[in-house]
């Protein structure tokens, strides 16, 4: 109950009861509710800006943004080992891999490129921690384009190393007639004295005596395209394309071990000497075609003679004498 208030009326020589007027009564009401309403406005302000309030949301949000920095720097120290091991296997490709097979190596800014869209990163901006997630984003991106290029890289070295193998394969190594069926070396490459015309004319190719009957073997892997007499002064004769612009020729043969459009490998029993075609005796005319033009076959003798075999073959085919076709 309120406390009822007076005064003294000096007049009357009496006390008197204050009235207070309804109107007063509501002003004060009013301010007195005004005043709650700016103070609890106040400190709901202060609660919300002000970190020594935290709420129990708000310390587990920070709790994650601290195990989410923790993280980040953990990945961070996990990309500085990968980069280690990605820049090894750059090294060895580079320096490596394609000095062997010949190929130019791939330039560091291309590998170390990241992405040149100027928006990819531009939902990551505004944060707080915006400069770390930015870095880090930019750091995991450089990386995944740097092990997509060395992905592909040892794909194409792989591709390389198996076509190295075919090409190896391929390229006519061996002599077409063993040295231990040799009579002897009759006539090498360069100008010789026809046995026919007696005149001095290139000779394309090497002629190998033996006796009729001896095998004939493939000198690479390759295709049959030729198991006849049809070219002139060639007698029986065979061509096996072994790719990579090298061709074979076989000629003067007794008969044949093969056929059009058969594959044969290397060391493969094709023919057999003979004299068909023009020739003066049983030998083999065997010819060496690279892109088109003849070479020397005694460059390519290195795949089952040693090299005093070798020394001895090339002095008796460098001999100016008399060829046999």
């Amino acid at each position: 109950m309120a406390k009822v208030k007076y005064y003294y009326d000096s007049e009357n020589l009496a006390y008197r009861k204050i009235k207070v007027k309804k109107r007063k009564k509501f002003g004060f009401a009013a301010l007195f509710l005004l005043a709650s309403a700016l103070f609890g406005f106040i400190c709901f302000v202060i609660l919300l800006n002000t970190p020594y309030f935290d709420t129990p949301k708000d310390r587990l949000l920070l709790r994650e943004i601290e195990n989410l920095k923790l993280n980040y720097a953990v990945l961070n120290k996990k990309m500085d080992q990968v980069d280690h091991v990605v820049e090894a296997i750059e090294e060895r490709d580079n320096n490596l891999y394609r000095t062997y097979f010949n190929t130019a190596a791939i330039p560091e800014e291309e590998r170390k490129s990241g992405f040149k869209d100027a928006n990819r990163y531009k939902l990551l901006e505004g944060y707080d921690n915006s400069k770390l997630v930015l870095e880090t984003t930019k750091r995991v991106d450089v990386l995944t384009k740097e092990l997509a290029i060395q992905s592909e890289s040892l794909d194409y070295i792989l591709k390389l190393a198996k076509e190295k193998n075919k090409l190896l394969a391929a390229i006519p190594a061996i002599q077409p007639v063993r040295n231990e069926n040799l009579k002897r070396m009759a006539s090498g490459f360069g100008y010789r004295t026809d046995p026919f015309t007696k005149v001095r004319k290139m000779h394309e190719g090497m002629d190998f005596t033996a006796k009729t009957g001896t095998p004939v073997f493939a000198t690479g892997d390759g295709v049959v395209t030729q198991a006849d007499n049809r070219a002139s002064g060639f007698g029986n004769h065979i061509v096996i394309r072994h790719g990579y612009g090298y061709e074979t020729l076989y000629a003067h043969l007794s008969k044949y071990n093969c056929r059009a459009g058969q594959r044969i490998k290397r060391g493969d029993i094709i023919g057999y000497v003979g004299s068909t075609g023009r020739s003066e005796a049983p030998h083999l005319h065997y010819e060496v075609h690279k892109d088109g033009r003849v070479v020397n076959p005694l460059n390519f003798y290195y795949g089952n003679i040693s090299a005093v075999e070798y020394v001895a073959i090339s002095k008796l085919a460098n001999q100016e004498n008399q060829s046999l076709d």
